[in-house]
């Protein structure tokens, strides 16, 4: 039996529509009255587990899952060890550096050096400012970053960005998009070489749905 490893939040949604274009229906996740963290799809031949966006590519890499959806944000942070199989086309966004809207900063290679940056994206900002050769203070925060340059705290800010609606209602702009992230389906690099539970099958299937929709 085939497990996938699905992402609470914006990409839940989406997901299981994919998975049920393809056969399977995880929707029992979608009730708000549910509170059951793995289902099975009713043919009984798979099953999902619910979890944080975050650790999905941990399920996958060690094997609780054989499958798995998530941002590519995500990926990106973590660095896990799972196969990167199909760009799903939806859950659009990027990550990009925002500073206070009155601030003097209009580009990244303005910020002062060795001056702070909050992020939940620890890494990934780390890699970007590192490959700019530019030293700063990266200041983990584990929600509202936003807050950063509005305290005080940093002068700027590494954040998801959709519509840009929460940064314009916080008075910050973006000077810089590191990526554009979508949603991703991932393996289990063993699982998908041996095709275990003919997973390769599936995959096909959900790439051929997604290439449809497109």
């Amino acid at each position: 039996m085939i497990t996938v490893a699905l992402p609470k939040g914006a990409l839940l949604s989406d997901s299981i529509r994919l998975l049920q274009a393809v056969g399977l229906d995880f929707s029992a996740f979608l009730d708000k009255t549910n509170r059951q963290l793995q289902i099975y799809d009713p043919t009984n031949t798979a099953k999902a587990l619910l979890v944080r966006a975050q650790d999905v590519p941990v399920y996958v890499e060690y094997g609780q899952a054989q499958l798995g959806i998530v941002g590519y944000d995500v990926l990106k942070e973590k660095t896990s060890q799972v196969a990167h199989l199909v760009d799903l086309k939806f859950g659009g966004c990027r990550l990009s550096v925002a500073v206070k809207e009155l601030s003097p900063y209009r580009s990244v290679l303005e910020l002062p050096p060795h001056g702070r940056v909050a992020s939940k994206f620890v890494h990934c900002a780390r890699e970007y400012f590192n490959s700019l050769d530019l030293p700063v203070e990266i200041v983990p925060l584990s929600g509202s970053v936003e807050l950063g340059p509005i305290t005080g705290m940093s002068e700027a800010i590494v954040d998801l960005v959709s519509t840009g609606r929460t940064l314009k209602e916080n008075g910050l702009i973006e000077i810089e998009v590191l990526f554009q992230s979508t949603a991703r389906l991932i393996a289990h690099p063993l699982s998908y070489r041996l095709n275990t539970g003919n997973l390769n099958q599936l995959v096909e299937q959900i790439r051929d749905s997604t290439l449809a929709v497109v």
